[in-house]
């Protein structure tokens, strides 16, 4: 049976995958250093695709570098052995939450994030080190050579940050090379239509511009907005700085629509849909006409939605639609559509535009569904006054909306609040954070960066958590279920802080506490029909590997080392921290609900109702894996120390083929060992 991997996905052999989907021409094979024969890619093949479009060592192009950037990429890519341990005493609502709160180098997150949430997180916001001169900067291997690392690259307390002062003679570079890398791997973890939101201020804005113009691609700049903060310094020149930037870059352009103004004298076609079919309505007895519907980018749309009986877009639409949920390019197409298709809680507009205007519409009356099909050009229904549907004799939906009520995204932020006045507000609740941004901001941010109903948040310079407050008062104000993930390293507190004074000994324990108090605010103040809203958070920390350290030398063993080695795994690991490293290795989200059962004198846990199906103890008997194979199990895994010998392994194998109707090949990739 295969073992599971150890460590986090490698990124230059994600790039290859990538590589090979679009052109599998340019590779061949070749044995590798380690003997093995390797699928790579052959430059010469690649050149002669790309054409006149390559360059090599041209005495000028057009860069951005700087000392160390090309450590930083080879960062970026090379893989951790590292995993993330639960703290169920450290969390709230952990068995119903799906929000997640992980302590550790943003960075190493990052990687162990990629496998369960690569091409999910709908939205990133970060708040980053401004780089003032007085700003904590991660301090990666790359940044200087390892005589000097060994010495400088840890605190007193083995921290690894520092400050960077401007008296540092890479005092640009090392910030840019610690951003650099984690926006690579950043970016992974976006989905096609995801964007990212950007803080900075003048120190490091035009920096920031050129790294995600490298890491995003230029066209996916979407804004570079400007924060009203009120001011509350003067530079050198005596001008009183007032402004602050937020950065925007989408993931694909082609995906993305931040949104647009309703001109109220123009119908537009539209594809509000979102539901399902019922039985068929016909008109003096015929089949009810086909629609012509423009399938438009950005919108949520689902293939049971719509019965297509002729003119299927192009041959793999729907597959794509699947995997990201969100139409990613425009199609017009005739269906034949079986009605009634309902649309049910569906935006207006873009919900980005129109600040939340949502449709109500309830079309499963059947008669009310018949004055439509025969109306035309006639308002069917209205909401507030604010917005009519319209039906053209060649079956296309229009509406429209008033130009008063239509909303742009303008780029100078104003009235979102100011730090002083968030910091301010903590301090009267006992919480101290230095530079807390505005919650209002965060909120408003949020809107405009997510679209559906149970977005992914993600914030990996989390500090005080003003985004997961955010996320979790926008749930209760719009009905929304938006998912944060929050990722801070452990930054001590500063001994004569008022922090440090009121218990806090890191940015993480204050963090955590905001997010406690918020969530126990509004489900005391918020009515009891929103007592189910999730307020709390699963809490996980990055630590060192789960697996001891095999990997010596053969003069290097001793007696009793081989004796400590029977088993691989780490004496003060659990359970939990194994099955959560599983579900790291194995693509499987860390907020999915876990269930465990006793069966002959073995646990069986249970992640989603057989997502995941794992069981670490001994003496794996013939009734643990029927409970497991009634189950349903998509993944099993189990400990390689359970089985004594290969022949208990291999009748593994041949129960798994019987009771779970699997093949030889679903057996192999299906069950792995630890």
């Amino acid at each position: 049976m295969i073992h599971l991997e150890k460590q986090t996905p490698n990124g230059a052999q994600l790039n290859l995958d990538a590589l090979y989907q679009i052109a599998p021409s340019c590779f061949t094979e070749a044995k590798g250093e380690d003997g093995e024969v390797h699928r790579v890619v052959d430059f010469n093949k690649l050149r002669l695709l790309l054409g006149d479009q390559t360059v090599e060592d041209a005495p000028e192009v057009y860069d951005f570098t700087w000392v160390g950037k090309r450590a930083a990429l080879q960062e970026a890519a090379a893989p951790i052995n590292k995993t993330l341990r639960p703290c169920p005493e450290e969390s709230v609502d952990w068995d119903n939450t799906q929000n997640l709160y992980i302590e550790g180098d943003n960075l190493e997150v990052l990687k162990l994030l990629q496998n369960s949430y690569m091409g999910k997180v709908k939205m990133i916001y970060i708040d980053p080190p401004y780089n003032t001169g007085n700003d904590f900067v991660y301090h990666d291997d790359f940044a200087q050579s390892a005589e000097e690392y060994d010495e400088s690259n840890r605190d007193e307390e083995g921290n690894r940050y520092r400050k960077n002062t401007d008296s540092n003679g890479r005092f640009h570079s090392d910030w840019c090379s610690m951003m650099y890398s984690r926006l690579m791997v950043a970016r992974t973890l976006l989905k096609e239509d995801g964007l990212i939101f950007i803080s900075i201020d003048d120190n490091e804005a035009d920096n920031m511009r050129k790294i995600c113009n490298e890491v995003f691609g230029e066209d996916n700049f979407v804004a570079q907005f400007v924060w009203n903060t009120e001011g509350h310094t003067d530079n050198q020149f005596i001008i009183k700085n007032n402004h602050e930037y937020i950065i925007s870059y989408c993931k694909n352009h082609n995906s993305v629509g931040i949104g647009w103004v309703i001109d109220p004298n123009t119908r537009l076609e539209s594809n509000l849909w979102k539901g399902y079919a019922e039985n068929s309505i016909t008109k003096n007895g015929e089949k009810n006409p086909p629609l012509f519907i423009t399938l438009k980018k950005g919108f949520p749309c689902k293939e049971e939605s719509l019965t297509l009986e002729s003119n299927s877009p192009a041959q793999g639409f729907w597959e794509e639609v699947k995997q990201i949920g969100y139409i990613s390019r425009q199609i017009t197409a005739k269906y034949n559509v079986t009605y009634p298709v309902r649309l049910d809680k569906m935006v207006v507009e873009n919900r980005k535009l129109t600040n939340d205007v949502r449709v109500f519409s309830g079309w499963g009356n059947s008669d009310k569904l018949k004055a439509f099909m025969n109306s035309d050009f006639k308002p069917l229904e209205e909401v507030d006054g604010k917005c009519s549907f319209y039906l053209s004799p060649n079956g296309v939906i229009y509406y429209y909306k008033e130009r008063t009520k239509a909303r742009n995204i303008v780029s100078v932020l104003r009235n979102m609040g100011t730090t002083e006045q968030m910091r301010s507000q903590l301090e009267n609740n006992n919480i101290y954070f230095s530079y807390p941004k505005p919650i209002e901001l965060l909120k408003y941010i949020i809107k405009i960066g997510t679209d559906g109903e149970e977005d992914i948040i993600l914030d990996f310079f989390s500090g005080s958590s003003t985004s997961a407050s955010a996320v979790l008062e926008n749930n209760l104000n719009n009905g929304t279920r938006h998912k944060f993930i929050m990722v801070q390293w452990p930054e001590e507190t500063e001994h004569s802080s008022l922090a440090f004074l009121a218990g806090y000994k890191n940015i993480c324990e204050i963090g955590k506490e905001r997010i406690r108090r918020a969530g126990k605010k509004i489900k005391e103040e918020s009515p009891l029909t929103n007592q189910k809203l999730d307020t709390g958070f699963r809490v996980f920390k990055c630590e060192d590997s789960n697996y001891k350290e095999v990997a010596f030398a053969p003069k290097e063993y001793t007696q009793d080392m081989l004796a400590g080695l029977l088993d691989n795994i780490k004496e003060d690991r659990t359970d939990l921290d194994l099955l959560f490293d599983c579900m790291l290795r194995w693509g499987v989200e860390l907020s999915m609900p876990l269930s465990s059962q006793k069966v002959d004198g073995c646990t069986i846990h249970n992640v989603n109702d057989g997502d995941l199906v794992a069981c670490f103890d001994g003496n794996v008997t013939e009734k643990v894996i029927d409970a497991i194979a009634a189950l349903s199990p998509v993944r099993v895994v189990f400990r390689d120390s359970s089985f004594n010998e290969a022949a208990n392994k291999m009748n593994l194998f041949e129960l798994f083929k019987q009771k779970c109707d699997w093949t030889d090949e679903e057996v192999k990739n299906n069950v792995r060992v630890i």
